[in-house]
């Protein structure tokens, strides 16, 4: 294993850095991170900085204070909110004599906490390879070439041969295979999710992704939709494995919905490689649910963000409806808000209540319908297989019977589905 993962529960000392157009974390959500990583936050030191200084991130006075503060609260790892170069890693573990994580190792430790299925601890993995690759020079500084042998057979003199293979070179060699086994796995789940993807277009079947800013509450929204039990908590990146679960919504039918991991600022790069196979879900959707915590004080920026991550993923042109969560906390109500055209855009809700899933489910059907249409339809008494069709396809406004007892409705149905009850009633 290249990557030392932290005992869950070490003191850890914070630090944030304030940069000038900086987009990182708050102390707050760093402090989250921690939390969510099984650490222990016990101290946090701010700097501000303007440009990253090239040695240690940090300028020398900064350095002496947080090994300072780290004798004085007994801290047993230092937690930065920035990305450190391999360099500065290896300097500042120098200066202040003890263990220090960057922001993405930070983060690289909380995805390997949370996976849970195969697939999800393979791409943690080469998540961790692709970073760790960078970093093995510091694991092997003390460490001197091994010998090679002299390769003149039996009877040659015993003089040793050239400079053999540095434990580096050996590490970076290993890495580089493990690596190589682990995208081809991984390769195999994208041709498998692909079929699976061409199978249910062949058969005609929706699919919606739920994404947002990670503890967004998209897990809660999810369970509620489907009657599901993915598991949810107060924490961030609480869910890591995509669920794919079907739901039915009137007009369109079956749909699939995936719950997929959460964003975050700056997602590390690593990590949107690694994960591409399941972010492909979200690329690949008819429609994408932005799950919004109305609560939060940065929400428009959280917003940009995970737009931000979208585009990167390639998912910027899939149609999005916006999901205004926790309104019950805000005492709020639900609704729907719409554009000029009159389609919506955005729902107000409360997953934890159920308040207003009623209407996402409904703005969810506009939305997904391709071509929806009124229209009318006179059907026999005998002809009550359609009629319970129409109305498991939740496309019934209104029904009359007249004495004759045929059946005259009223009809929002999908073009295609329209076809398919025409063609079903003229066979009779």
């Amino acid at each position: 294993m290249f990557f030392e993962r932290p005992n869950a529960g070490s003191r850890a000392l914070l630090v944030h850095i304030d940069q000038q157009d900086s987009e990182l974390a708050t102390p707050d959500e760093l402090k989250e991170l921690v939390v969510s990583a099984s650490l222990e936050p016990v101290w946090c030191v701010t700097s501000s900085r303007r440009f990253p200084h090239p040695p240690t991130f940090l300028g020398q006075g900064k350095v002496e204070e947080i090994a300072k503060s780290v004798g004085d609260v007994k801290a047993e790892l230092v937690v930065i909110n920035a990305e450190l170069s391999p360099t500065q890693e290896r300097n500042l573990e120098s200066a202040l004599n003890i263990r220090v994580l960057d922001r993405t190792a930070l983060i690289l430790e909380i995805f390997a906490l949370r996976a849970r299925t195969h697939e999800g601890k393979l791409q943690v993995e080469l998540a961790q390879l692709a970073h760790a690759s960078t970093r093995l020079v510091h694991g092997w500084t003390h460490l001197d070439r091994q010998r090679g042998g002299s390769g003149r057979g039996v009877g040659a003199s015993s003089g040793l041969g050239g400079a053999g293979e540095t434990q580096l070179e050996a590490d970076q060699r290993m890495i580089q295979q493990r690596t190589r086994r682990i995208t081809a796995r991984l390769e195999k789940v994208r041709r498998q999710r692909n079929q699976n993807r061409r199978s249910r277009k062949r058969s005609d079947v929706k699919t919606v992704s739920l994404a947002g800013y990670t503890n967004a509450g998209k897990s809660t929204l999810f369970n509620r939709l489907c009657d599901s039990d993915v598991w949810e908590a107060d924490q961030l990146f609480a869910t890591l494995d995509p669920t794919l679960r079907q739901l039915s919504i009137p007009i369109v039918g079956k749909v699939v919905i995936s719950d997929t991991v959460g964003f975050i600022r700056q997602l590390p790069h690593t990590l949107v490689d690694a994960f591409r196979a399941t972010l492909e879900e979200v690329a690949f959707a008819d429609l994408i649910l932005h799950v919004v915590d109305v609560e939060a004080d940065s929400r428009a920026e959280r917003v940009t963000q995970v737009e931000d991550v979208l585009r990167e993923i390639g998912a910027a042109s899939v149609p999005t409806l916006l999901v205004y969560n926790k309104t019950d906390v805000i005492g709020g109500h639900s609704r729907i808000d719409r554009d000029a055209t009159g389609l919506p855009v955005k729902v107000w809700l409360s997953a934890h209540t159920g308040q207003g899933l009623d209407l996402l489910v409904s703005a969810m059907g506009e939305l997904l319908a391709d071509n929806l249409v009124e229209t009318q339809i006179a059907l026999k008494p005998d002809e009550g297989n359609v009629r319970a069709k129409l109305f498991a396809l939740g496309a019934v406004l209104h029904e009359d019977t007249d004495p004759n007892g045929i059946i005259h409705m009223d009809l929002r149905i999908d073009q295609r589905d329209l076809i398919r009850i025409q063609r079903q009633v003229a066979m009779k």
